[in-house]
């Protein structure tokens, strides 16, 4: 690890206290007992479950300690079975998914159709191995550079269509092995190819630079004769596009100004909730098909709480059948299999009975145990700000307050849900309370506040950042001598915004992987998001004083009163680590106190234990030593 440390002496004040440490935290001078930091980072990942066999055999995958592998469960015998290890599966993150499908069994009967897998593996190759164990077989020759990804296979389980770096879609036939290309290369971005019911063509979300596809997407199809269809266009964003049987087609769309599920061109349920995330990768499941068609299980974010839904698609009622954020919906049978977590759920796999919607666990992610006084249910909040209304939550303190921490979401277009975070739970178990704003432009509250920030990035979500730490303040929840800015990514970008407009609102900011530099980034970040800036900000050469204007980099000056740590891997694909270091620079030379720390190895975000421990232990003496707190744990 590599550390950089600019400071004034008058910057140096201790407020350090003694600490002892117990079982399961830290006794602190109050006598609360604060979550140790290595139970934050000891997380085992489960994600992306399918249900196959008429509800009887589920598959989901698992990521620990740099490994990551498949297990087959049989829900009836309750035997299981390690898949995938070897080459080592590429897991999905979150809700996300596209590491693995089933392929059908084309001699199997009706509701046990599949023989074998097909995965993503760590070399970016596509494996197959059969459901019952052996040895896994290389069906591609991509990677290390270029990967595979959302892998699906035909009803009939003769071909498998997947993306390559969301540039292309590819076909396989799985008798001969002969592969090929299926899109024309008109679009600039291709995910989460599918076949129609018939099998006899295949679709996927395409868009078009300088557009992201929760801006403008649409949906392209070919036959797998060769002939192109005609494009579907759409006048908004849409996702997740499945086949039924009759051959009309489910997606997610936001046409009438909210992410809903569609039938064709028409919404099946029309209301002011999301039904699914924005796109920021392949293989979002937020809905879920019945195999009578009768009923479709979808997600619904409520202010960032989630909740699981059932259309009862005749009668068109809604039942609601469970709290908590969902995702990546599989059914089968009467069984539906997701992902689920909550403020006070640590992420884990279930299965429902459609029947009674009794809720099994199958798998939990986390290595230890927590228990309901640990975590906090936040609230939901709103404020005023100038020209509107800004949507947030508030996680309270679980000790004598001390601080008070504004933590603000990546993105920009995105959301934190009210989902297992254990590193809130962590700061709440010291004192702190945190506010998580959804300044506009992000998600979860439809697609006009979305796209409030269009052109205003750097100005809007600072604005409401500035509001939200006012708000807070007038209802004495913080001081400005105890409140500090968090952020990683976009929410760094958007703290050190806050910071430069009003200085005087907060004691310190801690920043990880910081923007600091929009012409740089829109010049150097990864393909997915290197014309982001475009339609945030605006065009390049046209926009660049404006640029210049919302980027920290070019006004260190105004950073001189308030202390910063900034954290930064040094293989950061999305943000190169040379804009933190300049910006450091630029703020010592202008005499303010930033302490810059460095990752080896390390990307846009960290994934090491050993730097994640770091990670809370340096923001830990960086804030008793910036914070005027009345003690410390």
């Amino acid at each position: 690890m590599t550390t950089v440390t600019h400071a004034t002496a008058s910057r140096r004040t201790n407020y350090a206290g003694a600490v002892c440490a117990v079982g399961r935290g830290t006794v602190g001078l109050l006598g609360v007992v604060a979550i140790d930091r290595e139970r934050c980072i000891a997380v085992r990942d489960v994600s992306e479950p399918r249900l196959a066999s008429a509800g009887r055999l589920l598959v989901y995958a698992v990521a620990e300690a740099g490994d990551a592998w498949l297990v087959a469960r049989d829900l009836v015998s309750g035997g299981q079975r390690r898949m995938a290890d070897v080459p080592s599966l590429r897991p999905a993150r979150g809700l996300g998914g596209g590491s693995w499908c089933f392929v059908p069994d084309p001699d199997g009967a009706v509701q046990s159709p599949v023989s074998d897998v097909v995965f993503v593996a760590a070399d970016g190759n596509l494996w197959r191995q059969s459901v019952s164990g052996g040895l896994a077989r290389r069906l591609t020759e991509h990677g290390p550079d270029t990967s595979a990804a959302a892998p699906c296979a035909s009803p009939d389980g003769r071909y498998l269509a997947y993306v390559v770096d969301t540039a292309m879609v590819r076909c396989i036939d799985l008798h001969t092995g002969h592969s090929r290309r299926l899109d024309d290369g008109s679009a600039d971005f291709c995910l989460d190819p599918v076949f129609t019911a018939d099998g006899a063509s295949v679709e996927w979300v395409a868009w078009n630079v300088p557009h992201m596809p929760w801006d403008h997407s649409h949906l392209a199809r070919v036959s797998l004769d060769g002939s192109p269809l005609l494009p579907v266009q759409l006048p908004g964003a849409v996702s997740q596009p499945r086949p039924l049987r009759d051959g009309s087609r489910l997606t997610v769309r936001d046409d009438r100004g909210w992410m809903n599920l569609h039938r064709d061109d028409l919404p099946l349920v029309d209301e002011p909730f999301e039904h699914a995330g924005p796109m920021w990768g392949p293989g979002q499941r937020s809905y879920a098909c019945s195999p009578d068609g009768d009923r479709i299980a979808f997600t619904r974010n409520e202010n960032g709480f989630g909740r699981l839904c059932v259309l009862h698609v005749a009668t068109g009622e809604v039942q609601q059948v469970a709290h908590g954020v969902h995702g990546q919906l599989s059914w089968s049978g009467n069984r539906l299999a997701a992902v689920r977590t909550g403020a006070r759920t640590p992420t884990q796999v279930v299965v429902y009975d459609t029947s009674s919607w009794e809720r099994t666990l199958v798998a939990s992610g986390p290595a230890t145990d927590w228990s309901d006084d640990e975590l906090v249910e936040p609230e939901a909040i709103t404020f005023a700000a100038e020209g509107g209304v800004v949507h947030a939550r508030r996680y309270r303190a679980t000790a004598p307050h001390r601080g008070f921490i504004v933590w603000l979401h990546g993105g920009p277009t995105d959301q934190w849900q009210v989902t297992f975070m254990p590193r809130i739970a962590f700061w709440c178990s010291r004192g702190w309370e945190v506010l998580v704003p959804d300044h506009r432009g992000s998600t979860g509250h439809g697609r006009a506040y979305q796209e409030a920030l269009q052109g205003q990035w750097g100005v809007l979500d600072v604005a409401d950042t500035v509001a939200a730490v006012r708000h807070a303040h007038d209802r004495g929840w913080g001081t400005p001598a105890t409140t500090v800015l968090m952020g990683g990514s976009s929410g760094g970008f958007t703290a050190l915004g806050a910071v430069a407009a009003d200085p005087s609102l907060v004691a310190a900011a801690v920043v990880l992987y910081p923007v600091t530099d929009l012409e740089g980034l829109a010049e150097r970040s990864h393909r997915f998001e290197r014309h982001y800036t475009h339609g945030l900000v605006g065009p390049l050469p046209q926009s660049l004083a404006e640029y210049r204007r919302r980027s920290p980099l070019w006004h260190s000056g105004r950073f001189v009163h308030t202390p910063l740590l900034i954290l930064h891997g040094d293989v950061d694909p999305v943000v190169p680590l040379e804009q933190s270091q300049v910006f450091a620079e630029r703020v010592w030379a202008s005499g303010g106190y930033v302490e810059l720390q460095v990752y080896p190895g390390e990307g846009h975000g960290f994934r090491l234990q050993r730097h994640q421990l770091d990670e809370y232990e340096r923001i830990e003496r960086f804030l008793a030593r910036h914070v005027r707190i009345a003690s410390w744990p």
